[in-house]
């Protein structure tokens, strides 16, 4: 029986992990930002976060043994997580589009 992580493994898979939540962390906050202020360098910053996300999974999964289903999970998480950033940017201006325009609508009513 393999184990799920072995001893000598366990410093490489905490280290990991932790590089994914502040890899991921910063890949949402830096793609946000460059899409407020238009700035290439700062989405260049952010698709290096996504590459130290994607080396940093590639490590764990070394690490911990994925294989299988587990492997197949891992690369889903890692292509959902390239477009959730991308997806919540979008939900985010449609929806303070409508109120943009529900204001401007109340705005000439009442100057009617």
């Amino acid at each position: 029986m393999i184990e799920p992580v072995a001893l000598k493994d366990f410093f490489i898979t905490f280290f990991s992990s932790a590089l994914i939540i502040l890899a991921g962390a910063s890949y949402a906050l830096l793609y946000a930002w460059s899409k407020v202020n238009p700035n290439s360098r700062i989405k260049i910053a952010a698709y290096f976060s996504y590459a130290v996300l994607v080396i940093s999974v590639g490590v764990l999964s070394s690490a911990a043994n994925f294989s299988g289903y587990w492997l197949i999970v891992t690369i889903l998480m890692i292509i959902g997580y390239f477009f959730a950033p991308i997806g919540i940017w979008h939900l985010c201006v449609k929806t303070h589009h409508n109120e943009e325009a529900a204001i401007t609508i109340n705005k000439r009513r009442s100057n009617e």
